[in-house]
């Protein structure tokens, strides 16, 4: 991209939303944050509910990127009243900007909206790219057993969000579903920080089987990959958006300690997982799931990772992460 951009982002409050904005921004693009709770930065922040109309629709018109991040935090229990928040603010602000932006008379020529990996199933035995991934239902974890239902309401999300993005009616605005994998960056609170810590404590071994697969993408990665496709109008549709290397949880905690110079960290089996989560006021889910996704389409289009592999991204998030708060 050599043009300046008008870049929208609903929802881009959230650590994924500063990793693009910080990105974007460096690149030269001007970059507006949608936010329930503006803040200042040296991107533009501008009042938005995600719910209704208001004066944020005009930053729409004449822009050339909408990037929608919009979506309640599923790391919490799954409660009725967080089960509707979480599915809510995804499906209603998707069909209110499709609304909006198919209204325009100048609408962004490409609109991003997030989807996840979890639409897929548990998958152990082979990797899921867009062409022949099988989309999950009622999940099997083994002989016999079947996944909690929470899992089956984590996909359900996914394919009801894609359903309202795909749904909208936006003839002049291509549109692609960003099914990503766990975007790592190093910064305190978020999942990086969570796994580093159990690394620190001793807690860094296998979790649960340590077979589930972990797929994962590295901040740059993420933000390199979202530029590439806005720079390619003939990409549309679903796209994975995680590594091309996904690895078994054992051998993810492996790596990690091994960045960190850490020789051994206890296990975790699912039972006490299970129970573990029910405290910290999260779902197993988050960790026993197993996610094989591949980009198949990212890599046919001739996307090349600057991190692909998870040994050398944990060697540079550690080292980073130690830069800042070690």
């Amino acid at each position: 991209m050599e043009r300046r951009l008008r870049i929208v982002m609903p929802g881009g409050s959230g650590q994924v939303g500063r990793v693009l904005s910080r990105y974007f921004q460096d690149c030269g693009h001007q970059v507006t944050v949608l936010t329930r709770l503006p803040y200042a930065e040296t991107w533009q922040t501008v009042h938005w509910d995600g719910e209704s109309l208001g004066p944020w629709t005009e930053y729409l018109e004449g822009a050339d990127v909408c990037i929608n991040l919009t979506g309640r935090n599923v790391n919490c229990r799954y409660t009725p009243a967080n089960r509707a928040a979480i599915y809510e603010s995804r499906i209603r602000s998707t069909r209110l900007l499709g609304e909006v932006i198919g209204g325009l008379a100048d609408p962004p020529r490409v609109w991003l909206n997030a989807s996840t990996a979890t639409i897929y199933r548990h998958a152990v035995d082979r990797p899921m790219d867009e062409a022949s991934g099988e989309l999950g239902g009622y999940e099997s974890i083994g002989p016999h057993r079947r996944a909690p239902a929470t899992w089956n309401f984590s996909i359900q999300v996914a394919k009801d969000w894609e359903a309202a993005f795909f749904g909208a009616q936006t003839p002049r605005t291509r549109k692609v579903a960003l099914r990503s994998a766990i975007t790592l960056s190093p910064a305190r609170g978020n999942a990086f920080a969570i796994l580093l810590n159990l690394v620190r404590f001793g807690l860094g071994g296998a979790q649960g089987s340590g077979r589930q697969f972990v797929s994962w993408i590295h901040e740059l990665d993420f933000a390199r990959a979202l530029e590439f496709l806005i720079g390619r109008e003939d990409m549309e549709g679903p796209v994975n958006v995680a590594s091309p290397n996904p690895l078994p949880n054992r051998e993810f905690m492996t790596r990690l300690r091994e960045a960190y110079g850490v020789p051994n960290g206890l296990p975790t089996p699912a039972p006490l997982i299970e129970l573990a989560a029910v405290f910290l006021r999260t779902e197993s889910e988050l960790v026993l799931k197993s996610r094989r996704v591949v980009p198949g389409r990212l890599l046919k289009a001739g996307f090349e990772f600057r991190f692909p592999t998870w040994a050398e991204a944990a060697e540079d998030l550690v080292h980073r992460w130690r830069h800042r708060f070690d």
